[in-house]
């Protein structure tokens, strides 16, 4: 774990009083990326929910140091079996929400992570298995290399660069395109309000160092299955059926190595949280939490 606490910057909504769910977001994507509906339905079925930026993205705090990532290197030493330097790891990022618990004074809570998120939600319920009533993993995965390859098309958008990374209306292009690609084939989203998100959230904070450094602790993570054999806690593992960056069977994979883990397959979606989805959504992961209630 990092010895130096980062600011991390939350949002709660709810009642205090309520059991707590605590969503984590996924590789450089803010708390903002929770979509407001979805957060408010969670509410509305009596959750207080947090939702934040983890760090190196958003208003938290950066990573000691200047050091470019070396993501290239990075992915080679992973693939040869070797270490993998890295300023932080996806256990500090864990850490940091287990933070932001005690910060609030919430001795348990209801664990939800996409993407990344899933994966740091993963660690945290295996290493703070006390600190955990459920988790629930979305558009993740076990970080088993063999299922988790990306589609060509969704690889190449996201090896690709905006034309000009300091002039926010390229990096709001560059974005929509990224996200026309990756999204949800049966829940599209037109590129007027896909402008107007991404330009909120640029606007509000961008960092690609911060997120290329976010990517180093996925590499270094590596291949989780034995951790996630550890996980007790009640777990529901949601994917998209038309995933072209984590494929489905990434999320199969996850679930069939988490002891008693349930899986749903969405069809139609992709990898992101189009509006459509989000009362489907909000029910199963409601539904999941409230099966998980302490009696």
């Amino acid at each position: 774990m990092t010895a130096a606490p980062l600011h991390i910057e939350y949002e709660s909504l709810g009642d205090p009083s309520h059991p707590a769910i605590v969503l984590i977001m996924g590789l450089g994507m803010q708390l903002m990326a929770w979509p407001d509906t979805f957060c408010q339905q969670l509410v509305a079925r009596g959750y207080r929910v947090l939702r934040f930026d983890n760090r190196d993205c958003g208003l938290s705090g950066r990573a000691p140091g200047k050091k470019r990532a070396h993501l290239l290197l990075a992915m080679a030493a992973s693939a040869l079996g070797l270490p993998v330097r890295t300023p932080y790891t996806l256990q500090d990022m864990a850490g940091d929400a287990i933070g932001l618990m005690d910060r609030l004074g919430i001795a348990q809570a209801h664990i939800v992570g996409a993407s990344m998120g899933g994966m740091i939600a993963q660690v945290l319920a295996a290493k703070f298995p006390q600190r955990v009533l459920s988790l629930t993993s979305i558009m993740s995965s076990s970080g088993y290399r063999k299922v988790s390859k990306p589609t060509k098309p969704a690889r190449k958008v996201l090896l690709s660069r905006p034309t000009d990374p300091k002039d926010p209306e390229s990096v709001i292009a560059y974005m929509v395109e990224m996200f026309g690609v990756i999204g949800s084939p049966a829940y599209p989203s037109s590129k007027e309000e896909l402008r107007s998100r991404i330009g909120r959230s640029v606007r509000r904070a961008y960092e690609p160092a911060g997120t290329a450094r976010q990517l180093l602790a996925i590499i270094a993570s590596g291949d989780r299955r034995k951790l996630l054999h550890t996980i007790a806690a009640p777990t529901l593992v949601i994917h998209g059926a038309e995933d072209p960056l984590v494929p489905l069977a990434a999320g199969r994979d996850t679930a069939q190595n988490i002891p008693g883990a349930s899986l749903l397959v969405i069809e139609g979606m992709g990898h992101d949280f189009p509006e459509g989805l989000m009362p489907r959504l909000a029910q199963a992961i409601a539904d999941h939490c409230d099966r998980s209630e302490p009696k």
